[in-house]
């Protein structure tokens, strides 16, 4: 059996957080069909960031980071494509 170090615990428990915080984003665009609220830029960048946060998570085998990083990903992107296709 594997325990969790504290460490591991306090990244598990920010990456719910951060991943978490874009749901009702996306949720809200996706349902009102609307992105007019959500900056095109930011959201490239955001995108190109969180690629890069999830490769460093990689490299270093960190759990957390890889997992937070793949689904607040594909969370970032949904927003992203929302926004092209609502445009």
């Amino acid at each position: 059996m594997t325990t969790i170090l504290p460490v591991d615990l306090v990244g598990y428990i920010a990456a719910c957080l951060t991943t978490t915080a874009f749901v009702p984003q996306a949720w809200l665009t996706w349902r009102r069909k609307r992105a007019e609220g959500v900056s095109l830029c930011m959201y490239i960048i955001l995108v190109l960031g969180i690629t890069l946060w999830l490769v460093y998570g990689l490299m270093l085998s960190a759990l957390p980071i890889i997992i937070a990083n793949m689904i607040t990903l594909m969370l970032a992107m949904f927003i992203l494509v929302m926004k092209l296709v609502y445009k």
